[in-house]
C-alpha cells in the first residue's frame, strides 16, 4: 500500500513501555511511501535507545531542543513535517499537551505543531487505570476538540495497549490524504457467504473478501464513516457487522442502508441456500440437497431505496472482456447502479486484479493492486457523491 507516498511523519516517542514497539512502527510508516524523523523524551530514552530509532528512520533523533530551534524546523509554520505522530503517548504526556505545557522535546513539537496547524496523531499507551481517570479522558477530550486524532489503544490484560501499526498507518494516511469521502457513511459488503448444510458442514464460494476490506480501508482513509459487512474479523478502519448466510447480510444491509449515504456491494453473496439438517449428515452414501434461490440483495436494497447510490461487483468466469462488459451493463441498468467493477473470477484471493469499471456511458480498464482500484473505486465515488 502507499497511502503514505512521500508523507513525512514527525514521530514522537514518550517514555511508555510501548516505545520498543517504535522501531517496526517506523518501518512500517517508511514501507508505507512515508519519510519518518523520530523526537524523544528523556523518559523514552531510558527505554529505547535514540540510536535504534536512528538506524529504524536513517535520520538523525532529536533528543533534545537546542540553539538550532528542532521543533521549528520540524513542526513549525514551513517545518519539514507534514504530520506529527505521538506514538506511543503517555497520560503524562496527553495532559501536558491539553494544558500547553511543553517541557520535553516531544511536546514542544506538539504544542509548536498545534500553533501551526499541522495534522496530529496519538496513539496512547498506558496501563488501563490511568486511560480511564476522568482527568486524563478531559485532556484527550480537550485535545481531539482541537483536531486532533486519536488512535484508540486496545484495551487487554489491564492495560491500555498501542494499537496496531496498521491502524496507526491507516489513521496518519487519513490525517494526511485529501479527503472527498469526509462525512459520507458508505456501507460495504465484502467476501463470501455460507450456508448451513448441517452443524458442521456448509455450501459457499471462493471470495476471500481481500478486495472488500481493501475498498472499506479506502473509504475509510478518503474520510468516510465506514460499516463493513461481511464474515470476518474486526478492522481498526471500520464498524464491522458480523454475518454469515445471504439472509443475514441482506437482513444487516438492509438495516445500515436508511442511514448511508452509497452502498458499495463488493461480496460474493451465494444465489442458493438450503435447510439444514439439525444433525451432523452421516457420510459414505449419495444424497441430495434441495438448493433454494435467495433474494438478490441489489435489487431488494434498490427497491427499498430508490436513491441510494450504489456500486456492483460482478465476477464472470468467461475470460473476455465483452463478456463482461455486457453482465455489468445488464446488472447497471438493473439496479440503476452508478457503476459496476466487471473482473473474471480467476482473482478471487489474490492481491493483484484486473478489472473493468463500466459507467453508463464508458468503460475503462484497470490492472494491479486491489488497494489501488479500492482508491479509484474510493475517488470516483467521492465525485459522485458531490455532485449529488
Amino acid at each position: 500500500m502507499t497511502d503514505l507516498e512521500g508523507v513525512n511523519v514527525a514521530l514522537g516517542v514518550s517514555g511508555s513501555i510501548a516505545a520498543v514497539k517504535t522501531v517496526e512502527l517506523a518501518h512500517e510508516l517508511r514501507r508505507q511511501g512515508a519519510s519518518v524523523r523520530a523526537v524523544v523524551s528523556g523518559s523514552a530514552q531510558g527505554i529505547i535507545h535514540p540510536w535504534s530509532l536512528e538506524f529504524a528512520t536513517e535520520n538523525p533523533v532529536v533528543t533534545e531542543i537546542t540553539g538550532h530551534v528542532e521543533h521549528v524546523e520540524l513542526c513549525g509554520y514551513d517545518g519539514w513535517a507534514d504530520i506529527l505522530l505521538l506514538a506511543p503517548a503517555t497520560a503524562n504526556t496527553i495532559g501536558k499537551i491539553a494544558s500547553a505545557v511543553d517541557d520535553t522535546p516531544v511536546t514542544t513539537c506538539a504544542t509548536t505543531a498545534l500553533g501551526a496547524d499541522i495534522p496530529v496523531v496519538v496513539a496512547p499507551a498506558m496501563h488501563a487505570p490511568m486511560y480511564e481517570h476522568p482527568g486524563v479522558l478531559e485532556a484527550i477530550e480537550t485535545v481531539e476538540q482541537w483536531g486532533v486524532d486519536f488512535v484508540a489503544p486496545r484495551l487487554e490484560e489491564g492495560k491500555a495497549k498501542i494499537a496496531t501499526e496498521d491502524a496507526i498507518c491507516t489513521a496518519v494516511a487519513r490525517a494526511t490524504g485529501v479527503t472527498p469521502l469526509e462525512g459520507q457513511h458508505i456501507v460495504v459488503t465484502s467476501g463470501a457467504t455460507s450456508e448451513s448444510i448441517d452443524p458442521v458442514r456448509v455450501l459457499t464460494n471462493r471470495s476471500s473478501g481481500t478486495m472488500g476490506r481493501a475498498v472499506a480501508h479506502a473509504c475509510h482513509v478518503l474520510g468516510a464513516r465506514v460499516t463493513l459487512v461481511h464474515d470476518g474479523p474486526d478492522v481498526p478502519y471500520a464498524d464491522v457487522q458480523q454475518v454469515e448466510s445471504a439472509a443475514q447480510m441482506l437482513e444487516a444491509t438492509l438495516d445500515l442502508t436508511p442511514a448511508a449515504d452509497a452502498l458499495v456491494s463488493a461480496a460474493a453473496i451465494g444465489d442458493y441456500t438450503l435447510e439444514s439438517s439439525p444433525e451432523k449428515l452421516r457420510s459414505g452414501e449419495p444424497r441430495t440437497l434441495e438448493l433454494e434461490p435467495v433474494p438478490k440483495l441489489l435489487d431488494t436494497v434498490r427497491e427499498s431505496h430508490p436513491d441510494l447510490t450504489i456500486v456492483a461487483f460482478k465476477a464472470e468466469t468467461s475470460g473476455e472482456d465483452e463478456a463482461m462488459v455486457d453482465a455489468a451493463r445488464t446488472l447497471l441498468e438493473r439496479v440503476g447502479a452508478a457503476f459496476v467493477v466487471a473482473n473474471d473470477a480467476s482473482v478471487m484471493g489474490r492481491e493483484q486484479t484486473r478489472a473493468l469499471l463500466v459507467h453508463a456511458d464508458s468503460v475503462a480498464a484497470f490492472e494491479g493492486e486491489k488497494e489501488a482500484l479500492a482508491r479509484e473505486l474510493g475517488e470516483s465515488l467521492g465525485v459522485i457523491l458531490e455532485g449529488e
